[in-house]
Formats: structure tokens, C-alpha cells, sequence
């Protein structure tokens, strides 16, 4: 008989667990399914592959009980804190379940001193640390030398980015593995293991096409899986369950989006991408799938007037005109019409003939008045507008664009460490082909040494 209690955890042999996890208190009710058939075994655990299959390094690590401190960073439902109980159960250390959100700093201390006493016996402490991006600065302070001098392994999970909520020095002092979403066939093979195992679904026949629908709907998540078809199967009262009972099951999916988190950051990167690599299909979508969650669209107006500068620039001069308009109708219309704006915008953007030579230029530029910040002013190109200016030769040899008939002096326009640079560089597409042309005859033509008795501006 195993020796793992229904959460997964070792009760006798191997290791204990030190105190309840949150929310896993005894309670008169049912434990909902995902809970009662969680994987015992490290070959129960479905879907992670990349980090479980036979020869990767975090099996070796928790197949040899060697395990360091380590992160498990992925999205909802992916199977971290499944994993953590799996490890438990494989260690030899005790494990200490402790939240994120609703403890704090005299825990922690609690933790430390059970793990102090713990270790004079020769036992080691295993601390799982749900939703680690939680902590704030300080109690992410108070960890560090616990898990730094080895009195505590560290699990922590987390569906946030770890470079940007755990501070560097706990993130230096453990691994990271990244959990991915569940792929269709790995959501498949735990509903049917679901349905094989737990007492109160025997009886329920799903329909394949059932199946299909919660796979579909769960968006890799297998809480949300296992959630939908034990909804599924108490609304087809232990008979056949339906495609219809899933989708009432499922309701309407949520999409996972956080307005200041990666998913924020990602989906305005993909959107930016597309319209750089020239797919309005693409652009389309990721700007639907924004505004769908509720992204601010005048957020979203302000990066489509950064894509028409750095990436189209003046392969298309209307494209800026067409995303600042594009940000005005919607100003001015709101959601939903204003929506149709953005999307215009985005579409004339995406098809546009493409060059960022106008952002290189600038920033060639910028390095170059960075590293000549004292450069003075040639003297043709100062103001004068005093005599004494002007006695000081301030404008003097500066000729008049229109006083030539081609309407262009060549003159230099640098200061004269910088003199003769060419920063500005015009692509062959789009209009900067009449650009690259027009600076090329005025380039080829011999620039002209100031003189006295020249027409300041």
C-alpha cells in the first residue's frame, strides 16, 4: 500500500510533512478532483517531458535525493505545485509547506528554528514556497541565508517571470526550470486517468467529442481540465457526458493576461513584431487578443506611433500620420468603433514598405553628440544677430539654401570633428528610394569653404 497520503505526501516512510499546506486543512467536504487524483510518482507526471523524461537533469536530481534550491516557474495548472509534493515524497527531508499570501516573517522564523532542531537529528528541511512572487523584498531577505548556508531547500512556484520578482541574490542561489502548458495529448491522458481512477466518476461516458471540447477549452491548464469534467460529469447525472455538458462546464475561456506582468510585455512584443515583419494577419490578431482582455487601447495607439518611426520611418511618410490619427479616432470614438481605427492603423503599418534607417541615423547620432558634447559651433552656422556677433565673424561664409537654384548649398552642417559624417543612410524601399537618390547627387556634389560675405539666416 502507498505510503502517501491523498495530497501526495509521505505519511510514514520518507519524507513528513511538517505541517498542513493552506487550504489543505480537514474539512467535511470532498477534496475537488484535481486534488484526488494528483500524481504520486514522478511517471505519473504528465506533460513535462523536457524536464522529467528519462536522463534530464531534474529527475537525476530528485531520483538521487540531491536536489539544490530551485524555482519552478510556469502558468497555471502546468503542474507546479504537483511536482513539489512529488519531490516530497522522493526526499529524504521533511516538508514544510508555507504561502506566500497569507504568511509571513514570524512563520519563516517558526520554519528556521523546526529546521534547526530538525537538522541536529540529521533530518533536512524541504520549505515549498507556493506563489514565491509574492514575498516582498524583505521576506525574500529573511530566506536568503536560511536557503544560502543549506539549513533550508527552497521549492518556490510561481506563474510570474523570476528575473523580475525574485531578488537577484535568492535567484542566484537557486535553479529555475520552467514548466510549460500542457500539450493536448498529455490533457487527454490525465482526463482518462481521472476518469479510470476516481470512485465518484465510474459510470460517466464521456464522448470523444467531450473530451475535445475540455482539452480545447483548457488552454494547457490541467486544474481547469480536471475542474471542467467533474462539472461535466454532475451535469450528466453519471450517464453520458456530452460536448454540450463540456461546454457548459467550461463557460466562456478566460485568457491568461496580466496588464503589468510578461503577458502584458509579450503580447505587445508579438504585435510589434508582426507589423515589422510585414503580416497584417498577424498584427490582426495580437491586436484583437489585446483589446479582448481589456489591454488600454490608447496604450496600444501609443506603441503603433513607435512602430511607424522605428520600422517604417520614411519608406512610407504616412504611415506616422496614420497611426496619430489611428490614436485620435479612437480618443475620439472610444471602444468599440475606435477599435476598427487601431485596427486600420495596424493593417496600413504591417503592409508598408519597411526601414529603420531613420532610427540608426538618430542613433548614431546621439553617439556622436554624446562623445563630442564640447564641440563648438562652426562659425557659419552661429546666430548673429548683434554687430558684435557679427564682428566676431558668427555667420560669416553661410550661404542661403535659396539663393541656388537647385535650392541645396553644400556646405558642412558638423562640427568640424564630425565633419563629413554621414549618418542618415536611406533604404531602397518605399520613398526613401527618391531620398536615397536626391542626398546622393547632393553628397557627390563639392562641398564649398565658408567665406566672408555670406547671407545669415
Amino acid at each position: 500500500m502507498s505510503d502517501l497520503d491523498l495530497f501526495g505526501r509521505r505519511t510514514a516512510a520518507g519524507a513528513r510533512v511538517a505541517s498542513a499546506a493552506p487550504g489543505e486543512a480537514a474539512s467535511g467536504g470532498r477534496p475537488p478532483l484535481a486534488t484526488r487524483v494528483r500524481p504520486e510518482t514522478l511517471d505519473d507526471v504528465l506533460g513535462q517531458e523536457r524536464l522529467l523524461g528519462p536522463g534530464r537533469a531534474l529527475r537525476a536530481l530528485i531520483e538521487a535525493d540531491a536536489l539544490p534550491s530551485l524555482i519552478l516557474w510556469g502558468p497555471p495548472g502546468s503542474g507546479k505545485t504537483t511536482l513539489a509534493r512529488v519531490i516530497a515524497a522522493h526526499a529524504s527531508a521533511d516538508f514544510v509547506p508555507f504561502s506566500a499570501v497569507s504568511e509571513g516573517v514570524p512563520r519563516l522564523r517558526k520554519i528556521f528554528e523546526a529546521a534547526r532542531e530538525r537538522a541536529r537529528t540529521g533530518r533536512g528541511t524541504l520549505l515549498f514556497i507556493d506563489e514565491i512572487h509574492r514575498l516582498n523584498r524583505g521576506q525574500q531577505d529573511a530566506l536568503l541565508p536560511s536557503v544560502e548556508s543549506g539549513l533550508v531547500t527552497m521549492i518556490g512556484a510561481t506563474t510570474e517571470n523570476p528575473s523580475f520578482e525574485v531578488i537577484g541574490a535568492l535567484l542566484s542561489r537557486a535553479r529555475v526550470f520552467v514548466l510549460e502548458p500542457l500539450g493536448a495529448e498529455a490533457l487527454r491522458a490525465i482526463l482518462h486517468r481521472a476518469l479510470e481512477r476516481d470512485a465518484a466518476l465510474r459510470g460517466v461516458r464521456p464522448a470523444e467529442e467531450a473530451l475535445d471540447a475540455i482539452v480545447a477549452g483548457s488552454d494547457g491548464d490541467a486544474r481547469r481540465a480536471l475542474n471542467a469534467l467533474e462539472t461535466a460529469a454532475a451535469l450528466a447525472g453519471g450517464g453520458t457526458l456530452t460536448a454540450e455538458h463540456a461546454r457548459e462546464a467550461l463557460q466562456r475561456r478566460v485568457p491568461r493576461y496580466d496588464k503589468s506582468g510578461d503577458g502584458h510585455y509579450d503580447h505587445i512584443s508579438a504585435l510589434h513584431k508582426a507589423v515589422r515583419g510585414g503580416d497584417p494577419d498577424g498584427a490582426l490578431y495580437w491586436l484583437a487578443r489585446m483589446l479582448e482582455v481589456g489591454e488600454d487601447p490608447l496604450y496600444i495607439a501609443r506603441r503603433l506611433v513607435r512602430m511607424a518611426a522605428e520600422d517604417i520611418g520614411l519608406a512610407e511618410p504616412r504611415a506616422l500620420p496614420m497611426a496619430m490619427a489611428a490614436r485620435d479616432a479612437f480618443h475620439f470614438l472610444g471602444s468599440p468603433e475606435g477599435d476598427l481605427a487601431l485596427a486600420q492603423a495596424a493593417v496600413f503599418l504591417a503592409a508598408a514598405p519597411k526601414s529603420n534607417r531613420v532610427y540608426e541615423a538618430f542613433g548614431r547620432a546621439r553617439d556622436a553628440a554624446r562623445e563630442t558634447p564640447a564641440e563648438p559651433v562652426p562659425l557659419h552656422l552661429r546666430n548673429a544677430p548683434t554687430p558684435l556677433m557679427k564682428e566676431l565673424g558668427h555667420g560669416a561664409g553661410y550661404r542661403y539654401a535659396f539663393d541656388d537654384p537647385s535650392h541645396h548649398v553644400p556646405q558642412e552642417y558638423l562640427p568640424d570633428a564630425l565633419a563629413g559624417e554621414v549618418f542618415y543612410r536611406p533604404s531602397e524601399h518605399g520613398e526613401e528610394v527618391a531620398l536615397r537618390e536626391r542626398l546622393d547627387a547632393w553628397r557627390a556634389r563639392p562641398a564649398r569653404s565658408p567665406r566672408e560675405g555670406g547671407d545669415p539666416a
